[in-house]
C-alpha cells in the first residue's frame, strides 16, 4: 500500500471514529417514542429579533408571531433595529414591536444586537419573562409554534429549540442544500438526542432559554462568529441539556448565490475555529469525565469538513511530489477519486433518506426534491475549498441580505411554500 492509500484510509478511520456515531440516530428517531408531556404552563415570552435593513422580510415575522395559537397578550415582540439604514424600524413599529434603535460600528454582529436588547428590556421591563425566544428577521412560524414550543418548555427545560425549515428550498441547488442539512440537522441530530436524554444543539434561530438562563448569563455574551453554538457550548459547559421540540416548525430564507453563501459559510467555519479554541479544552475535558454531549458539541465545532481539507491537501501534495520525480500519477489519482465516490455516497444517502422521510414537509415540487438529493453532496463539497480558505484570511461578520418576503413569494405563484396562516392573513410587504 502507497503513502497516499495509507493516509487516506488513516483519514477514513478517524471519520469514523469520530462520526460513526450518527449512523446510531437514525433508527431512533424511527423507533423511539417520545415521553408525555406534564401538565402545560401559561408563560409570558420575550421575542427577541435582531434586524439589520430586513425591511423586506420584518412585517411577516411579526405578522406570524401576531396570528400564533398561544394568547397573544403572553407574547412581547422586541426589535433591535440594528444600524439600519432602510424602514426596518418603522415597519416594526407599525406591526406592534418594541423598537429599540442601534448605532455602534465598532461592535459588529448579531451577539452584540442581541447584548444591547436585553439591557433595554431588563431596563425597561424589570419583572422580566419566563423564556426569551431568538428569532433571525426572515423567519416565518407555523400558527402553533409558541404553543408547542411552551409545551415542552413547560416539561422543565430551561432551554429548547426547535424543527428548521425552509421557506426557498427549490430556489437552486445552493438554496436546497442549506435547507436539506437543516432537516437533517433536526430530525436526525436533535430529535435523536433528545429522545436519548442527551443534549441538543442550538442551530442560528428558532430557540427559547428561560428567566433562569438569561439571569445567570446576563446580557447576551456570546460574540463569536457563530454565537448559536457558542451559547450551545457554554450551557452545554453549564450542564445544561437543551431539549427538541419537532412540531415547532420555523422556516427561514436560505442563500441562494454562490458568492453570498461563500461569504456565510467562511464566517461558520471560521466561527467553528473560534469555538473550538475557545472551548475546545474544556470540552475534551468534559469528555473524560463521561460526558457524550461535550464529545457530541466538539465534533460539531470542529467539523467534518475539516478533515476532508486535510484529505484533499495532501492528496495535492502527494500529485505535486510524484511529478516532480517523475512518479505515476494514476495510484494518486485513484485514491483521491475513491475518497470523493465515498463522501458522495455517504451524503447522498444522507439525503435519500431526509427527504424521503421529511418528504410532505418540503416545500418545492417533488421534481426538485429528487433533483436536489443528488446535488446535496456537491453543495456539501464546496465546504472543502473554503475551509482551507477561511485558515489564511480573517473573516469578519457581515450581514446577509433576506429579499424572500411572502409578497414575492405569492406573486411568484410559489404560495406553497408559505405557512398558510400568512396566505390567508396577509401578512405581507414588499
Amino acid at each position: 500500500m502507497g503513502a497516499p492509500e495509507t493516509v487516506d484510509r488513516i483519514i477514513g478511520i478517524i471519520f469514523f471514529l469520530c462520526y460513526a456515531y450518527q449512523l446510531f440516530y437514525i433508527p431512533v428517531v424511527w423507533l423511539r417514542r417520545p415521553k408525555k408531556h406534564a401538565a402545560e404552563k401559561q408563560n409570558d415570552f420575550a421575542v427577541l429579533i435582531s434586524a439589520r435593513n430586513e425591511q423586506a422580510v420584518i412585517g411577516d415575522l411579526i405578522a406570524s408571531l401576531r396570528s400564533q395559537t398561544y394568547p397573544a397578550e403572553r407574547i412581547h415582540i422586541f426589535v433591535a433595529a440594528d444600524n439600519c439604514t432602510d424602514n426596518t424600524a418603522d415597519i416594526a413599529r407599525e406591526a406592534g414591536a418594541v423598537v429599540y434603535e442601534r448605532s455602534n460600528n465598532a461592535e459588529i454582529g448579531k451577539g452584540y444586537a442581541l447584548g444591547f436588547l436585553m439591557e433595554n428590556i431588563r431596563r425597561d421591563y424589570s419583572d422580566g419573562f419566563d423564556g426569551y425566544f431568538v428569532f433571525d428577521a426572515d423567519n416565518i412560524l407555523s400558527p402553533d409554534f409558541i404553543e408547542r414550543m411552551n409545551r415542552t418548555f413547560s416539561d422543565g427545560h430551561d432551554i429548547v429549540t426547535s424543527y428548521r425549515n425552509s421557506k426557498n428550498y427549490g430556489d437552486n441547488w445552493i438554496s436546497a442544500g442549506y435547507a436539506l442539512w437543516y432537516l437533517r440537522d433536526s430530525r436526525y441530530l436533535n430529535q435523536a438526542r433528545y429522545l436519548l436524554g442527551t443534549s441538543c444543539v442550538v442551530f442560528g434561530t428558532g430557540f427559547l432559554f428561560s428567566r433562569a438562563v438569561a439571569e445567570k448569563m446576563g446580557p447576551w455574551p456570546y460574540h463569536t462568529l457563530i454565537e448559536d453554538v457558542e451559547f450551545s457550548a457554554q450551557q452545554i459547559l453549564n450542564g445544561q441539556r437543551i431539549a427538541f421540540c419537532p412540531d415547532a416548525i420555523l422556516y427561514d430564507e436560505q442563500p441562494t448565490s454562490f458568492a453570498q453563501s461563500w461569504r456565510q459559510r467562511s464566517r461558520w467555519c471560521s466561527g467553528a475555529l473560534q469555538v473550538f479554541t475557545r472551548y475546545g479544552g474544556r470540552l475534551l475535558r468534559g469528555i473524560f469525565r463521561g460526558s457524550f454531549s461535550c464529545y457530541d458539541i466538539a465534533f460539531s465545532t470542529m467539523p467534518a469538513y475539516i478533515l476532508s481539507a486535510a484529505a484533499l491537501v495532501l492528496n495535492v501534495l502527494f500529485a505535486v511530489f510524484a511529478a516532480v520525480r517523475g512518479e505515476a500519477l494514476l495510484p494518486v489519482l485513484k485514491s483521491f477519486a475513491g475518497i470523493a465516490l465515498n463522501a458522495y455516497a455517504a451524503l447522498f444517502v444522507t439525503g435519500c433518506i431526509t427527504t424521503a422521510t421529511e418528504w410532505k414537509l418540503i416545500r418545492t415540487t417533488a421534481i426538485k426534491k429528487v433533483l436536489y438529493a443528488f446535488t446535496f453532496p456537491l453543495f456539501m463539497a464546496t465546504y472543502v475549498p473554503i475551509a482551507i480558505s477561511v485558515l489564511f484570511r480573517r473573516v469578519e461578520w457581515k450581514p446577509i441580505e433576506h429579499r424572500v418576503s411572502a409578497a414575492k413569494l405569492m406573486a411568484r405563484g410559489k404560495e406553497e411554500a408559505l405557512p398558510f396562516e400568512l396566505k390567508k392573513e396577509g401578512g405581507t410587504h414588499a
